[in-house]
């Protein structure tokens, strides 16, 4: 049976790139969202 309290070592620049991947990603939630609200379309100019 494998030991619970078993600590993973996880590379400092993977944990910095997924926090910044996460951070991209709710810039682009807003901005989608600030173009709905202002245009009334998912993609303006598309629809």
């Amino acid at each position: 049976m494998e030991n619970k309290n078993q600590s993973r070592n996880i590379d400092p620049q993977k944990i910095r790139a997924e926090n910044l991947n996460g951070k991209f990603a709710l810039v682009g939630l807003i901005a989608l969202v600030g173009a709905y609200i202002t245009t009334g379309q998912i993609v303006p100019g598309i629809i």
